[in-house]
């Protein structure tokens, strides 16, 4: 199962050191999402960030950067827009209903199944499905390798994922709250949390 980590969308001074940290201790792939923001921002980080780890990020806007930095791929936040003209490579989408995630799946190398629980960063946002559903979805083969849980994702509930046959995990406002972007410089509790995640998934 992977572990992906969404960025907040907003970029803060400790925020090359603290994604350092999580590729250092087993994150698989970060999805670069500042939305409404200035590329220079993004191109910014990017260069504070070992090169060796380019190849695991993913880029949501600004797509122009996959090829500068030589990232992973980018993210379409819709199921079925078409990729950029001429686009070459690795992509993923976007989904927030089963019944269109069947499609979805065939459009993309993997897709992010939206608000499996309520969310932990935009607190008005809440659970598009019940376990049931999931459950179904998953006995369906609906749910796979391809399909990755957003939304909500904790200690808690991670390892249902993984049983449910997620192929992957993304971390947003679990991780982030622990961490004042404001007021604080040690991160190291956000570390430790994600740490007990990636146990927790094996």
């Amino acid at each position: 199962m992977k572990l992906v980590v969404m960025t907040k969308p907003t970029f803060f001074v400790e925020e090359d050191k603290i994604l350092a940290t999580l590729f250092d201790e087993g994150m698989d792939n970060l999805h670069l999402y500042k939305p409404g923001s200035s590329p220079m921002y993004a191109e910014r980080l990017l260069s504070l960030l070992p090169d060796e780890y380019y190849r695991k990020i993913t880029v949501h806007d600004h797509y122009y950067l996959k090829n500068e930095f030589g990232l992973d791929g980018i993210h379409i936040e819709s199921p079925d827009a078409p990729l950029p003209d001429g686009y070459r490579g690795h992509f993923s989408r976007t989904c927030m209903e089963l019944d269109k995630l069947k499609t979805a799946k065939k459009k993309s190398e993997y897709v992010f199944l939206k608000y499996i629980f309520d969310s932990q960063s935009e607190p008005d946002k809440k659970a598009n499905f019940t376990v049931e559903q999931l459950a179904t979805a998953s006995r369906q083969g609906l749910i796979d390798r391809h399909v990755y849980a957003l939304g909500g994702i904790n200690l808690d509930n991670v390892r249902m994922m993984k049983d449910l046959g997620f192929g992957g995990v993304v971390l947003c406002g679990d991780l982030w709250n622990r961490f004042d972007i404001h007021q604080e410089q040690d991160f190291r509790e956000l570390i430790a949390h994600f740490i007990k995640i990636r146990k927790a998934i094996g």
